[in-house]
């Protein structure tokens, strides 16, 4: 087996690095999240679901998730105009990943959040 050098690696060329573009970003896995469980989803609903997000915050991270194919846009030719977004298929090929992050949340979060949250603030266990 080859050894592996840190000094001829390049973060950047790798597939993690590729993903993290994608999905990276304060509104981004929450948006894959809520279109994995809820799909399809209108933008008002989404912003609902994501709360503190400004409208502006978020359709650009919803355009950018479109840019990526990762989410589809679909508007309807109505007054008040209606828009519903879903994952794509390149979408749903992050939902075994997204999965994933959701069983080791649940598996490793604490028990009483806020008791547990304190502790690490204060360093106390």
């Amino acid at each position: 087996m080859k050894e592996r050098k840190i000094s001829e690696a390049n973060f950047c060329d790798t597939g993690y690095s590729y993903t993290l573009s994608l999905i990276a970003g304060k509104y981004k896995p929450i948006v894959l999240y809520c279109l994995m469980e809820y799909e399809p989803v209108r933008f008002n609903e989404m912003r609902r679901y994501v709360g503190s997000a400004a409208d502006k915050t978020l359709s650009q991270t919803l355009k950018e998730l479109e840019r990526d194919g990762l989410i589809h846009r679909e508007m309807y030719p109505e007054i008040p105009p209606k828009v519903e977004y879903s994952l794509t298929e390149r979408g749903q090929s992050l939902v075994r990943v997204l999965d994933q992050l959701c069983v080791w949340g649940e598996e490793n979060r604490p028990k009483e959040p806020q008791t547990a949250a304190k502790e690490i603030r204060t360093g106390k266990e």
